[in-house]
């Protein structure tokens, strides 16, 4: 009996976990941004597959409770300061995955670090974003930039920026 138990305890918490990720991760990443700013789609002229053809053209980035970046990928132009903005209760990172960014681009990360290794080792105590805060970086070279939030990058909380 004691064995059953333990056995249907098990299935209920695999079966939580399931379904508690499933809603983490459900969000595309893709909203309305009810910013102020243009959201213009225009297109990935790089062949890639995937959702990687839509890119909207923004300076602001909404980081939610869905655990994503609203929206996942803006284009800018070169010299534009973008934005993230924590519109919801649970606390963010911004970080560049260093190997992303184009040849000879500042590195960014929320805390002001100038590597990814200096920003992933000081995380949680640095380069937490909370509800209501922001971070800015102005990207002055052209290119594709990737990054991700620290603690939800599990979940799929990844962005990308095309500077043109």
């Amino acid at each position: 009996m004691r064995e059953h138990s333990r056995r249907t305890f098990l299935a209920s918490v695999g079966a939580a976990s399931a379904l508690a990720l499933a809603g983490c991760s459900s969000g595309s990443g893709e909203s309305d941004d009810g910013g102020g700013d243009t959201t213009t789609t225009a297109s990935d002229d790089s062949g890639s597959s995937g959702d990687s053809g839509s890119f909207t053209e923004t300076s602001t980035v909404e980081m939610n409770d869905e655990l994503a970046f609203a929206p996942k990928q803006i284009q800018v132009s070169a010299g534009t300061t973008v934005t993230w903005e924590n519109v919801g209760a649970v606390a963010h990172s911004v970080t560049a995955y260093e190997d992303e960014i184009p040849d000879g681009a500042a590195y960014f990360a929320s805390g002001g670090f100038d590597s990814e290794s200096a920003a992933t080792d000081a995380y949680p105590d640095e380069g937490n974003i909370e509800e209501g805060g922001t971070y800015e970086h102005t990207f002055e070279t052209t290119g594709t930039y990737e990054y991700y939030c620290i603690p939800h990058e599990m979940n799929g909380m990844v962005g990308t920026i095309k500077v043109v």
